[in-house]
């Protein structure tokens, strides 16, 4: 399957990439031959293959969930792009106004 230059910048578009036009032509090919590849995958006859269910019956040690100590709130909201309150500040969910 052969994508166009179109589907990959709408790819790009969606994985908020900025690509060269090297770019767009290199992953448009690089794209291009996974997917014939899964392609030739997906004729394979797995009607007699069991399903792998995992890499085995490895039990992973957990340890104790005990609380810690935790970082001061400077710290934690010294990253944030935005921050109001004493809180992180992020774009609305809803199309509702944010109270201030």
């Amino acid at each position: 399957m052969s994508l166009t230059r179109e589907q990959v910048k709408h790819i790009a578009h969606l994985a908020r990439l900025t690509l060269t036009d090297e770019d767009l032509e290199r992953y448009r090919q690089q794209l291009s031959s996974i997917l014939d590849y899964m392609a030739q995958l997906g004729e394979l006859d797995t009607a007699g293959v069991p399903p792998f269910l995992g890499a085995g019956e490895a039990v992973l040690p957990l340890r104790p969930d005990e609380p810690g100590e935790s970082l001061p709130p400077e710290t934690l909201l010294g990253g944030a792009p935005d921050v109001a309150h004493g809180q992180f500040r992020v774009p609305p969910v809803f199309d509702e106004p944010a109270d201030d």
